[in-house]
């Protein structure tokens, strides 16, 4: 009864729609994490990566295997 955690469950997206990237700056080199339409092209900002860290957490949260990166 205690000291069970539950596990958290991966958030969900529209994966017939969108698709996970990372768009990169060449600039300045700021990436971020989110989905863009795959009919549009639209890109929906989901979390801005400082580091390795972010960047795995985000694809843990969303059950992601590889991600593409867009300039």
């Amino acid at each position: 009864m205690f000291g069970k955690k539950k596990k958290a469950l991966a958030a969900e997206y529209d994966k017939e729609n969108w698709k996970p990237v990372l768009k990169c700056s060449i600039c300045n080199g700021e990436q971020v994490a989110g989905f863009q339409n795959i009919h549009t092209g639209e890109f929906k900002e989901e979390i801005l990566i400082r580091n390795g860290e972010e960047l795995e957490a985000f694809k843990k949260k969303y059950g992601i295997a590889q991600i593409t990166k867009i300039y």
